[in-house]
């Protein structure tokens, strides 16, 4: 499959991070021809590299910003994936204005570019826009809620809330084709805990017996689906046709709290570790907000494609610990 034939293309911005590579190891196996460009800051060749003698694939190690770069790859696909963003607590917490500027300019160029030559736009949001709201489960329409701007916390979701405002701006303003998705917590295999992702910091720590560290009182919850699923959802979402100008809510409805998690991840590896409570404060830093739960309501998105997450907590957890060993089997 080269790219002078009739497939069609895709164009996945972030596409060597966690959900960017798989999918796109999916919209290969749907027959389209698929374009990466990410600048490795988050993602990682690792996750896109078995594709690297694909001739249906094309990399571009670059960032997003780069008008010039992002001008001709939006010229030549047919459907674009905007997943490039600052991710993670961790991240965000020590490095805002990245945050911010990777967000925002990011998305605008996207955007722009977009508009010039009228592609679909499925623009990746988050449940973090949903800020401390206590109205749960969240659905599209309610408001945000966000702390104070001391807090460098709420960058990343007043970013994304702005990305989602432009993104509506041109749906109205251009009629262009644009789609946003909130992803809520998303897990499974290739994901890893450097920026403070919970489910495989809890695993990586559980198969090395060594303690697993749970934030604040643990009581926390959220609902975490499974990396296949998510990916399931976006290709069926690009293809109805009936999302232009709409925003949906995509995860899973499967409520734990943040303790549960950590003792199945414990029952589930076997593991000898103990689980220790952990301060935000030492954690993260002083004055370090949290939301305590985060449920969404899926309905909009079942009712369009009838689609509803389905893989089980316990499922994936497995998944992530068979992950996490083939890759200590191979160093």
């Amino acid at each position: 499959m080269a790219f002078g034939q009739t497939q069609p293309h895709a164009l996945i911005t972030g596409g060597a991070g966690f959900i960017g590579s798989h999918l796109a190891d999916r919209l290969l196996v749907e027959g389209y021809r698929v374009t990466i460009i990410d600048n490795l800051s988050t993602g990682r060749w690792e996750n896109i590299a078995h594709h690297s003698k694909n001739p249906g694939v094309r990399f571009a190690i670059e960032d997003i910003r780069n008008e010039m770069i992002m001008d001709r790859l939006v010229s030549e696909c047919d459907v674009l994936f905007h997943l490039a963003a600052a991710v993670g607590v961790k991240l965000i917490v020590e490095r805002p204005i990245d945050t911010i500027e990777t967000n925002i300019r990011g998305t605008e160029v996207v955007l722009k570019a977009a508009g010039r030559y009228r592609k679909p736009v499925l623009l990746a949001s988050t449940s973090e826009v949903y800020g401390k709201s206590n109205k749960v489960p969240f659905r599209e329409d309610d408001d945000g809620v966000y702390g104070a701007t001391t807090k460098s916390r709420w960058s990343y979701a007043v970013s994304k809330a702005l990305d989602e405002f432009l993104a509506l701006a041109y749906y109205e303003s251009q009629k262009l084709p644009v789609t946003i998705f909130r992803l809520f917590n998303t897990v499974g295999p290739r994901q890893v805990g450097h920026y403070g992702m919970v489910v495989p910091r809890f695993v990586k720590a559980a198969l090395a017996n060594e303690p697993i560290e749970v934030y604040d009182d643990g009581k926390q919850s959220r609902c975490f689906a499974n990396v296949y699923d998510i990916v399931d959802a976006l290709v069926k979402l690009s293809q109805c046709g009936n999302s232009y100008g709409e925003v949906f809510n995509i995860g899973s409805t499967e409520e734990v709290t943040i303790m549960e998690l950590a003792q199945r991840v414990q029952s589930a590896t076997h593991s000898t570790s103990e689980i220790v409570l952990v301060p935000y404060e030492k954690a993260y830093k002083k004055g370090y907000e949290d939301m305590r739960r985060r449920v969404p309501d899926t309905s909009k998105i079942e009712r369009l494609i009838q689609w509803k997450a389905t893989t089980a907590l316990d499922q994936t957890i497995q998944q992530m610990i068979e992950y996490y060993r083939n890759l200590e089997k191979t160093k």
